[in-house]
């Protein structure tokens, strides 16, 4: 049985989904961002109340409709393809990694990912890069140039000019203030 979940962006959402799930007496076989497969072949109405108890304290919630399946896997996708790989290339084609990982044409999942979220997957893509900018500033360990390197940006400048855009400060400015009113956002509040 495979259940699906909303808001897991993380490894540490694997092991809270996990602990839940065992601790109800579940048992999962596989646990993915956004997805779960369970040895049970169903769950009785009392289980799954408790299951979306469990998921809702955690910040989690079960998604049963399909378009918000999609949508969730495809944000996954790009969480995945940001935040936990060590380079994005700069030919790296989005629409064709999206459509191939969810199996739908990328024109659908962009139609339908824009009238569920208000906003395009371009600009979902942009604002969790400009998220990962953050964190790499904070941490202090690479340069601009390398950073812009990493997350598949042309220059420097066209970086700055992105995180400007959406933060309304230079990345330089950012990594000098370390203002506690620009504080980096959950991954999941990213839209």
């Amino acid at each position: 049985m495979t259940i699906h979940v909303k808001n897991m962006v993380c490894n540490r959402c694997i092991t809270v989904v996990e602990q839940e799930l065992k601790s109800l007496g579940l048992h999962p076989e596989k646990i993915a961002l956004g997805e779960v497969e369970l040895k049970e072949t169903s769950l009785s109405e009392d289980q799954q109340k408790q299951l979306d108890a469990a998921l809702i304290k955690n910040g989690f919630e079960r998604i049963d409709d399909r378009k918000a399946r999609i949508i969730e896997h495809v944000k996954n996708t790009i969480i995945q393809k940001i935040h936990h790989t060590d380079r994005v290339s700069r030919k790296f084609n989005w629409s064709k990694v999206l459509a191939d990982e969810a199996h739908y044409e990328y024109n659908y999942l962009s139609n339908l990912f824009s009238s569920m979220e208000g906003i395009t997957l371009e600009q979902y893509i942009i604002r969790q890069k400009i998220e990962r900018v953050k964190e790499l500033l904070f941490y202090d360990e690479l340069t601009l140039s390398e950073i812009a390197d990493k997350l598949g940006y042309s220059s420097v400048a066209h970086l700055s000019a992105q995180f400007k855009k959406l933060t309304g400060l230079t990345p330089s400015e950012l990594k000098k203030s370390r203002a506690i009113e620009h504080p980096r956002k959950p991954l999941d509040a990213v839209s």
